[in-house]
């Protein structure tokens, strides 16, 4: 059986009520109303989307993730810019984006290697951490404003989750599959 799986950091709720005003003043920008917004108990940070992988591949996941993730230390990621990101010619997205500093680009690249050594095929090429607020069609008529509304909070990276995505009728429900704790900064 195959299942769609994701790799992510959960955001803690303080974080995710800044960015569901946000995703309010954006909502301006959606003239056309083709922008479908994602509710906020869905917001996440993406690490790396893996796609559809068979169900009896989720023990290996989290076998080479606890292995892989052992020693990896908490950090803060700063959020700190929002924009339209087109994924794919069928998908696009109005997404928050973090600082991809040192740890959160280590911190990606150990869950592809984790994918890998699991035997997922990872196919995503110019991927980007991100934060969905909304989704678009590929082909869409949304207009990214000159300057987007400034962006500024941090949210402490303090575990990942492996969330298995199915569709639903307003949109993806999330379900964790398994979370391996980060070491604490203390």
């Amino acid at each position: 059986m195959k299942i769609r799986a994701f790799f992510a950091l959960t955001l803690p709720d303080s974080v995710v009520r800044w960015l569901a005003d946000h995703a309010d003043t954006l909502c301006e920008y959606d003239k056309k109303t083709e922008v479908n917004w994602v509710d906020s108990d869905r917001y996440h940070l993406t690490l790396s989307f893996l796609g559809d992988i068979e169900l009896g591949q989720v023990e290996d996941l989290e076998a080479c993730a606890r292995e892989c993730l052992a020693d990896f230390c908490s950090f803060q990621v700063h959020i700190n810019a929002a924009e339209y990101y087109r994924v794919s010619k069928k998908l696009a997205l109005i997404a928050a984006l973090p600082d991809v500093h040192e740890e959160l680009q280590q911190l990606h690249d150990l869950t592809v290697d984790v994918a890998k050594k699991a035997g997922v095929t990872y196919e995503e090429e110019d991927f980007k951490p991100h934060i969905t607020l909304g989704r678009l069609p590929g082909k869409n008529g949304f207009k990214s404003p000159e300057k987007w509304p400034d962006l500024d909070m941090f949210s402490l990276a303090d575990s990942v989750v492996l969330f298995q995505s199915k569709p639903g009728e307003d949109g993806s429900i999330y379900t964790p599959l398994f979370e391996i704790p980060l070491k604490d900064l203390s």
